[in-house]
């Protein structure tokens, strides 16, 4: 072999396995997607403090490759003027996409999708009721949905983010979801729908979502018991309210909820497989 070819082979070398390492850190395994929920508390902890660098490590220690948040502000006076997306996109090398919900203090407030791949046609879907929610004593607020097209190696994923109502009974509720399911029923393909649902997994609204051919992530493969899944509040959580769903051909092989006080949630981090 000649001088030049043998420098030439050692030139590509080292490009051949910076490609590999890539490859790798992409997919922990082949059609594996490790996809977090989670409600920030608009980058507070459960003690109301700004927490959102501890949000991000939270984030990259989990290697979530998705991450579908709620109650996130974009320049609000709330956050100090902070954009929180764009800031967990900087600090965990993630791509993001913003779903407003209403104009707040100044800024935005409402829901985003983080996303180790990239994110094409983001859509923020309003989700009506009737009557009309009139945003008054912070009782109420307008809600919506946020769809994303993710282009990940084993596909294209579509993601359905939300956040719907708070309210002590299911009136609001069963008509945001029901607009939710709109969505879903008209989206074919890879799907994952998860959010903050405020609603536990023995009421109306999360028998309607099942009833629509949705697998919850944390019954089919959680890990522990029925207590170990629940996800509020964050210093004694006693409420899962917190899903990641999915249909079709995508399967999960694990669940958890991680125990942390980032937020005044615990996010639920799941190991989702495509095949």
């Amino acid at each position: 072999m000649s001088l030049r070819a043998v420098v030439a082979r050692l030139c590509v070398l080292p490009l051949i396995v910076a490609l590999t390492s890539c490859a790798t850190r992409q997919l922990a395994r082949p059609g594996e997607i490790r996809v977090m929920v989670y409600n920030i508390h608009a980058g507070k902890d459960a003690a109301g403090v700004d927490n959102l660098e501890r949000v991000a490590t939270l984030i990259r220690e989990a290697s979530a490759d998705v991450v579908l948040l709620q109650e996130v502000d974009r320049n609000t006076t709330r956050s100090a003027g902070v954009d929180q997306p764009a800031v967990l996109a900087r600090l965990t090398g993630l791509n993001f996409a913003f779903g407003r919900s209403l104009v707040y203090q100044g800024g935005d407030y409402g829901i985003a999708v983080l996303s180790r791949w990239p994110i094409t046609s983001p859509r923020t879907i309003p989700l009506p009721v009737n009557p009309p929610q009139d945003r008054s004593g912070s009782t109420h607020e307008p809600r919506v949905a946020l769809r994303v097209a993710i282009a990940s190696p084993i596909g294209e994923l579509i993601v359905v983010n939300t956040h719907i109502d708070a309210s002590r009974d299911d009136r609001w509720r069963r008509q945001e979801i029901a607009a939710v399911l709109a969505v879903l029923d008209s989206t074919r393909g890879l799907v994952l729908f998860g959010g903050d649902l405020n609603s536990t997994p023995d009421g109306e609204i999360q028998q309607t979502v099942r009833a629509r051919g949705l697998r919850d992530a944390w019954l089919v493969c959680g890990r522990g018991d029925e207590t170990a899944g629940m996800t509020y509040p964050a210093d004694s959580a006693i409420k899962r309210i917190d899903y990641l769903y999915f249909r079709d051909a995508t399967r999960c092989s694990d669940a958890e909820v991680i125990r942390t006080g980032a937020s005044d949630h615990r996010p639920l981090l799941v190991k989702v497989q495509i095949h």
